[in-house]
């Protein structure tokens, strides 16, 4: 009798952990929050959701989101528009992120230096945005002296706060298996993705100003972490396996277009001694934004955008 009671408690426990995760669930269709023309980039079978604006016949440049639990295209909303004055920008969300499909792979930084590397083979000589640890596999793409056959030619590059590691080194399988797996993995992601989390992350991490993003952006945020399978990609980043082994300060000093390193003062989590040593290893410019931490694109927009055309400007005339 007592087992049976036990097992009962159990199905119920399970059930209602089943249905709390299902309820938690975001199953409306994800709006891009970039203003411009959808489009879609078909890779190894999943469709990359990207957003596209200014003339088609202005030079390329591409915007390359950061990694983590809520990571979208959505991270260039407040400069793309402005990009997009003498630019034709484009904003892809990473496989497994935003509006792109999240099929449940083993996500790995060798995948997403060779999407990089593919999707900016679609343009001539782009200019290249990248945050976080994407200015790693965007830095692997690249044509740089050293680079192989198929490295792709740029005519500009801009990181920020740019960083070959970002989670547990070495990796640690037992935690990515842990988010991977049915409803006790849903349930752990769904608190490392909740809106009390998300908050704390960007008023720790990402903001200088807690109150700089909206309660609207945060409401995305929210969404784009809950939509199915959103959990996979993010699980293989907690756990370290989107830290890239590229030697960084090696990739930028052979850049045959001169980098900019962007970094903001206050960040702790990438912390600016960490960008002096790239910037002085690497002879890369660096240009440090007060009252900013790892978003400086966000808070300070007006001279971010300033900063990557006298970046542009300087990458073609070194």
């Amino acid at each position: 009798m007592k087992l049976t009671k036990v097992a009962g408690s159990a199905l119920l426990g399970v059930g209602a952990l089943a249905a709390l995760n299902t309820g938690l669930r975001y199953e409306g269709e994800l709006e891009s929050p970039l203003d411009g023309d959808d489009g879609t980039f078909r890779w190894r079978g999943m469709n990359v959701a990207y957003t596209e604006a200014g003339d088609p016949d202005d030079p390329d440049l591409v915007c390359l989101h950061g990694v983590n639990a809520a990571g979208s295209a959505g991270e260039w909303r407040e400069v793309f528009d402005d990009l997009a004055a003498e630019h034709h920008v484009v904003a892809p969300d990473l496989p497994g992120f935003g509006r792109s499909d999240r099929p449940p792979l083993r996500y790995s930084a060798a995948l997403y230096e060779d999407f990089v590397r593919d999707f900016l083979a679609d343009f001539d000589r782009p200019a290249v945005v990248a945050s976080s640890l994407s200015a790693a596999y965007a830095a692997a793409a690249v044509d740089t002296a050293d680079s192989a056959a198929d490295g792709i030619e740029v005519r500009g590059f801009v990181g920020v706060c740019p960083t070959t590691v970002a989670g547990p080194s070495p990796p640690k399988s037992w935690l990515r298996e842990l988010i991977r797996a049915p409803l006790v993995g849903d349930a752990l992601f769904n608190v490392i993705a909740s809106k009390p989390s998300i908050r704390y992350f960007n008023a720790d991490h990402g903001y200088d100003d807690p109150a700089a993003p909206s309660d609207e952006w945060t409401d995305y945020e929210w969404r784009t972490a809950h939509v199915e399978n959103a959990r996979f990609a993010p699980a293989s980043f907690v756990s370290g396996y989107l830290n890239s082994d590229l030697d960084l300060a090696a990739a930028f000093a052979s850049m045959d277009a001169a980098p900019t390193i962007v970094w903001g003062r206050e960040a702790e989590v990438s912390p600016l001694a960490d960008g002096r040593e790239l910037a002085d290893a690497s002879g890369a410019r660096l240009v440090v934004f007060d009252r900013a931490k790892l978003l400086p694109h966000v808070e300070h927009p007006e001279r971010f955008v300033e900063t990557v055309e006298e970046s542009l400007v300087a990458g073609a005339t070194a």
